[in-house]
């Protein structure tokens, strides 16, 4: 599914077209940009809409509308630095989506999974879809999901994104905007995170790409 594109962030070199979709397709005007929406992983199980797995410790309490589903996978992983930075991923793919469905940029959950360029592409995108009127729904699919360490506290990921049964929907009307899957109803991202005091893997850079070949089905 097409999607409406996130603005580069001023901070991101423009080469690098730093962009973040939420999930679902639909957008008439979208044509082969980048996105970002709900995941589940490991064995792809829906995520509920209930509070997110890792709210614990004083992290914030995430929930998703009914009808956002986002799966991951690998949803974890044996090795505890990898496995904390695909949890913590998530939370920032559910606290973005959690943000478009409120209109809210500033939502505390999305704040708090993000810092320097990260929260200024994060918050810009979701202020997109308030603009617009806009909200997201359906089901996106995070796959592939691989994490190379840097250092103790820095790392990237790479994963796909599969936006074939995700769409935005009018908030006013609740009108559902539905386009036929193509190449662009897959993306691949590359993210940067960073570990903060606080022990939290905070996305400071993400990069993706519509219609890229690896991501394929």
């Amino acid at each position: 599914m097409k999607r409406r594109t996130l603005p580069a962030a001023t901070a991101l070199a423009a080469a690098a077209a730093l962009l973040l979709t939420a999930c679902g397709g639909g957008d008439d005007n979208s044509k082969g940009n980048d996105k970002i929406a709900g995941a589940n992983a490991g064995s792809e199980k829906s995520a509920s809409p209930s509070a997110s797995a890792t709210a614990t410790a004083g992290r914030p309490k995430i929930t998703l509308s009914a009808d956002n589903t986002i799966t991951f996978t690998p949803e974890d992983a044996a090795d505890q630095p990898q496995d904390e930075i695909l949890k913590d991923n998530a939370e920032f793919i559910r606290a973005l989506n959690a943000a478009i469905s409120a209109q809210n940029p500033r939502l505390p959950a999305l704040e708090y999974y993000t810092e320097g360029e990260g929260a200024v592409a994060a918050q810009k995108w979701v202020q997109s879809f308030k603009d617009a009127g806009l909200t997201v729904t359906g089901t996106v699919r995070y796959f592939d999901r691989q994490v190379s360490l840097e250092s103790k506290k820095a790392a990237s990921l790479t994963y796909c994104g599969d936006e074939s049964k995700g769409f935005t929907k009018v908030v006013k009307t609740n009108q559902v905007k539905k386009t036929k899957a193509d190449k662009n109803s897959y993306v691949s991202y590359g993210v940067k995170v960073e570990k903060n005091a606080k022990g939290v893997w905070e996305t400071v850079k993400i990069v993706s790409v519509r219609g890229a070949a690896k991501c394929q089905p």
